[in-house]
């Protein structure tokens, strides 16, 4: 593996969504990444579906699975058996990282809880995490993303307004509580590594999906926390920035998110409308957020007028940010999508055929991330990591194998 973090081993207990988008970020910029995973069933996603891939051999791979496992060896391990657990322990013994998604102290009873094996390998940072953090009155309860997105506020400021049709709470399309979380812990993760280096400790990271759901809920926290107001749902609308929404045009919709003042001048300069600009109640970004009831409607039948591809060829060559909205089938067919090489066409698959996958997003220019190794089939890398990582012959292995301790290809 390149990247980055080649010289670091990560052992990832995690599952689902939060914990397995850390350490495939991880695995992206080079880390050894082993996955142990339940013999029989695996990572719970690999179930969930449809779809599942249907290339040939690789068919019964979920779709899920792979949006989150990407250059990972998976490694098939009954932790509840003696054998099994004792296997687990060495290898956090011999890793630098360790990542775990289980309910809080569900892992004590094995041995693999922190203080557990930091006593046997006190540079291992361990990053737990849960719905709810390691403390507090709800440390014990089960967090799943959409419980947190409606709990931690971000329902209460997605979708349309309530007056409106279709008005009401909605979660967003993706679960962004998990995906939030998993970048914030392979941030944590970092600084950890970083701390390391100048100290050698390891230490435990106590990461919450509530924690984080909060934390990102950014600039509409504060806009509580300054005004004594909680935000609204306002649809495509924003809070702050008039006009900087969705419009109908004339075949279809688009996305007008006019930043500043200058881009409003010009924006009104190619609609025609060079007058608004000069009204005081629409001059400044302030002035137009307070009448927006006003100038809105206006911009909207302004904006019908025309198809949305001439409305972009027109506001870009005015520098208005504008942009369609597209379906996820026309994202991976925009010229800059292809010129980024965002999709990933064609991984070579460990049951034979091939499977398609999304790039990842981080670029370096010394130390390029490996995105491009397929996510692995249960148990694929058993016997590999048995010899290479804990120095195992054919003989305990296969001893590991017949008790049913470990699974494997």
């Amino acid at each position: 593996m390149t990247g980055p973090l080649s010289h670091l081993r990560v052992l990832d207990l995690s599952r689902v969504l939060a914990g397995p988008w850390s350490t495939q970020t991880l695995a992206d910029m080079g880390a050894e990444v082993i996955k142990i995973e339940r013999p029989g069933t695996g990572d719970d996603t690999r179930g969930w579906g449809p779809p599942f891939v249907e290339d040939g051999p690789a068919t019964g791979e979920s779709a899920y699975f792979m949006a989150a496992n990407r250059g990972k060896k998976s490694v098939a391990v009954d932790i509840a058996s003696d054998g099994g657990r004792a296997l687990v322990i060495e290898l956090a013994r011999k890793s630098d990282i360790l990542v775990e998604n289980y309910k809080v102290g569900g892992l004590k009873k094995y041995g693999l809880d922190y203080a557990s094996l930091a006593e046997i390998n006190p540079s291992l940072i361990y990053c737990s995490i849960t719905g709810f953090g390691q403390t507090g009155p709800y440390a014990q309860r089960a967090g799943y993303d959409f419980m947190i997105q409606g709990m931690g506020g971000l329902m209460s400021v997605t979708g349309e307004r309530d007056a409106l049709p279709g008005g009401g709470p909605q979660k967003a399309g993706v679960a962004l509580a998990d995906v939030l979380t998993g970048l914030n812990a392979t941030i944590a993760i970092l600084g950890a590594v970083a701390h390391r280096e100048r100290s050698g400790e390891g230490q435990h990271l106590d990461i919450a999906l509530f924690d984080v759901q909060v934390a990102s809920l950014a600039n509409q926290a504060l806009s509580y926390l300054v005004s004594g107001t909680a935000p609204a749902r306002m649809g495509n609308a924003h809070t702050a920035i008039v006009p900087y929404q969705a419009f109908e045009t004339a075949d279809g919709h688009i996305i007008l998110a006019v930043g500043n003042d200058g881009q409003f001048v010009r924006f009104c300069e190619v609609a025609g409308r060079s007058d608004l600009p000069a009204d005081p109640r629409f001059t400044l970004n302030r002035d137009r957020v307070r009448n927006r009831e006003i100038l809105v409607p206006v911009i909207a039948d302004i904006i019908k007028a025309r198809t949305t591809r001439a409305w972009i060829e027109v506001l870009e060559a005015a520098a208005v940010p504008c942009g369609p909205i597209n379906t996820i089938a026309e994202v991976f067919e925009e010229p800059q999508a292809k010129a980024r090489g965002l999709l990933n066409p064609a991984l070579p698959h460990a049951s034979g055929g091939t499977v398609p996958g999304v790039a990842s997003p981080l670029r370096f220019s010394k130390t390029p991330v490996n995105d491009t190794v397929a996510p692995p089939v249960l148990g694929q890398h058993t016997r590999e990591v048995l010899a290479d990582v804990l120095g195992l012959d054919e003989d305990e292995i296969a001893a590991l194998l017949t008790s049913g301790a470990v699974d494997g290809l």
